[in-house]
């Protein structure tokens, strides 16, 4: 017998680089520039400058620098008291934005325009940063809008005509010019090209293509013409789904902030009262004089908002998501991301998320008197009118070897078992290996064992009735794998597989991942019962799968992530993240973001809840001015915020 073992670890480039490559934007730090363009920003620098003005000209013009500081507070302070009004009259609820105003007119009407104009200044200095945040993060979850190509050239009937995106149908030919965009999801006919994909895998490098490799909508083409099959709808197709997604990110908000909104209004009204209480009260309890007890009551109206408590959490929330984009991970919102800190568990299914999904020869093992190349040439010629995934794998197996495909006559199913066919006049036969054991070779049976043992799918192939070769196959593993589960473990998070395999399969792609825990003959209501386990054995779970029967086990989990390029449309409906370039070692990065955001919010709100009742203390025992009060309470506020934005990086 002669025994021929080629270990097939073909990779796809796209997965190679990502694993090897940053993305494009990877740290990217703040741009000032657009910072600038913000109109929130023009309107407090604006204010600011005005403020400036109006001071320098104070000791000189002293009409010209109060007709200068209402100016200044209206530039400012217009877009606030909006929305505080708003809110009051829309919600009957007091927020923040009204407090300022009112603290600012409160100190303006005791002659300290100049710490009114400061006041409004910082405060919408402030928002404009959090408002910057916002746009940031949306910017980068929804950049790849931008790039949506809106008609195709169909190639109907030997004719190139001009058709909208939508009328594009599975089956269609198309011609994508070099430079132009991909304008659907499909497989190359014809032609070779590089295609730059970085918009939707996040790929810092273009991608050769050729026919019969995949290529997406929203990419772009290099150099060379292809002809293009398409194999999706608009709608289902990956730029379809990022689409939908961007849209679920833009409308959800962490349950935290729920509770600071909540919290705010609450807040508000205690302060409103508390502040009325210092201004009617002080003067007949403690005999202060009216002026003193209003100055201390716009002192403590100003120290006691909760504009820092409040940019606690969103701007940290938006910073995070905006960075997990550019790394190629979506959320669906806020809470999401701060699930996915809690994680102590990570759940991965097996076929198209540990493995690539797809199989491949790795073994053909002939008898010594039978060529390998025309075993292999006649069994693909066989399989080649077969769609089954493992007939796929060896027709891919003899094309990559360059082996030229005979005419197979007389093709025929075998119910239960394989597929025969007559080549060269010999017919010949390939299928399941049971009754291998009657046919008294223990030497067949043997290699039969140790394949089956490494984990691989085990097919007979026989020519007119004799036994003459094995080809073995296997669904190969991401080579992202290991170095995601050692990254996990690393953190202190548990690894476990579910799957519908076997648990000989299932043990071995464990051995060469890493993985600890293996869940095997799973069916989709087993793989929930055992997320719901794994939830109340260790805690919160992160469950990543692609497929649709992974899609009940991501509903239950406490996060479901599905597989962007390689998941389907189920599993990415019911999953609250989607990693959209299937390289599973960014698992790691971005629960490690995650845990930093939740710790960026914690320091956060313990550094406002601090000052503010320093403040609030000095007040009333120190006798704080009113400047200092104003530059120490959103002083606060904008370090909190831009301690948010630090997660941009």
């Amino acid at each position: 017998m002669q025994a021929i073992h080629q270990p097939l670890h073909r990779q796809n480039q796209s997965e190679q680089r990502s694993s090897q490559t940053p993305g494009p934007n990877r740290g990217k730090k703040p741009d000032f520039r657009a910072m600038v363009q913000n109109k929130e920003m023009q309107s407090a620098l604006g204010s600011g400058l005005l403020m400036l003005i109006a001071w320098g000209t104070a000791p000189y013009f002293g009409t010209l620098s109060i007709m200068l500081y209402i100016v200044a507070y209206a530039v400012g302070g217009w877009t606030k008291a909006k929305e505080g009004i708003e809110t009051l009259v829309k919600n009957r609820d007091l927020d923040v934005n009204l407090l300022m105003i009112a603290a600012s007119l409160g100190a303006a009407a005791i002659g300290y325009w100049n710490e009114g104009a400061m006041l409004i200044f910082i405060f919408a200095l402030s928002g404009a940063l959090e408002s910057y945040a916002t746009e940031r993060s949306h910017k980068d979850i929804s950049s790849l809008l931008a790039l949506k190509p809106e008609t195709a050239l169909r190639i109907e009937d030997g004719q190139m005509n001009l058709v909208a995106i939508d009328d594009l149908q599975p089956g269609d030919l198309l011609l994508v010019k070099p430079g132009e965009l991909i304008p659907a999801d499909g497989v190359v006919y014809r032609g070779s090209s590089f295609i730059n994909q970085s918009s939707i895998t996040g790929e810092s490098l273009p991608v050769d293509k050729v026919a019969g490799d995949e290529v997406y909508a929203g990419t772009v083409n290099g150099e060379g013409a292809l002809y293009v099959e398409v194999t999706k709808s608009a709608e289902g197709s990956v730029f379809g789904k990022i689409i939908k997604l961007v849209e679920e990110a833009q409308a959800e908000v962490p349950d935290s902030q729920r509770f600071m909104e909540r919290f705010e209004g609450i807040y508000a009204r205690i302060v409103v009262g508390v502040t009325l209480l210092v201004i009617a009260g002080t003067p007949l309890l403690l005999g202060w004089t009216w002026n003193e007890a209003f100055y201390k009551a716009m002192v403590f109206l100003v120290v006691a908002s909760p504009c820092a408590l409040v940019s606690s959490i969103m701007p940290v929330m938006l910073s995070a998501m905006s960075s997990s984009a550019r790394r190629g991970i979506l959320f669906k919102g806020g809470a999401h991301m701060e699930n996915i800190a809690r994680t102590r568990v990570v759940a991965f299914d097996k076929t198209g998320t540990l493995t690539m999904g797809t199989p491949q020869v790795t073994d053909i093992i002939t008898a010594e008197h039978v060529d390998r190349t025309q075993l292999l040439a006649a069994v693909a010629a066989i399989e080649n009118i077969s769609m089954h995934p493992l007939a796929r794998a060896i027709v891919d197996q003899a094309n990559k070897e360059n082996i030229t495909l005979q005419e197979a006559e007389h093709v025929q199913a075998l119910t239960g078992w394989g597929i025969e066919g007559t080549v060269n006049d010999v017919i010949w036969s390939i299928g399941k290996t049971n009754g291998l054991e009657s046919m008294q070779s223990s030497e067949w049976n043997d290699v039969r064992s140790r394949l089956e043992g490494e984990g691989k799918t085990v097919s007979v192939v026989m020519a007119d009735g004799e036994l003459v070769g094995l080809i073995a196959m296997r669904d190969t593993v991401r080579p992202q794998a290991a170095a995601a589960v050692r990254k996990l473990e690393a953190m202190g998070v548990k690894v476990a597989m579910l799957t519908g395999d076997r648990v000989r399969s299932a043990s071995v792609i464990a051995r060469e991942t890493g993985v600890s825990m293996v869940y095997a003959d799973l069916l989709p209501g087993d793989k929930v019962k055992q997320v719901q386990m794994l939830r109340k054995q260790y805690g919160p779970v992160l469950m990543v799968g692609d497929g649709v029967n992974d899609a009940p086990a991501l509903a239950a989990a406490t996060v479901g992530m599905g597989m962007g390029l390689s998941g389907s449309g189920t599993a990415l409906e019911v999953a609250d993240a989607v990693l959209m370039n299937d390289n599973i070692e960014e698992i790691a990065w971005v629960i490690g973001q995650a845990r930093r955001a939740q710790r960026t919010v914690k320091q956060n709100m313990f550094f406002a809840i601090t000052v503010i009742l320093a403040l609030i203390a000095g007040n009333f025992l120190q006798d704080v001015a009113l400047p200092l009060g104003v530059v120490g309470h959103e002083g606060s506020t904008i370090l909190v915020i831009l301690n948010g934005l630090r997660l941009l990086r």
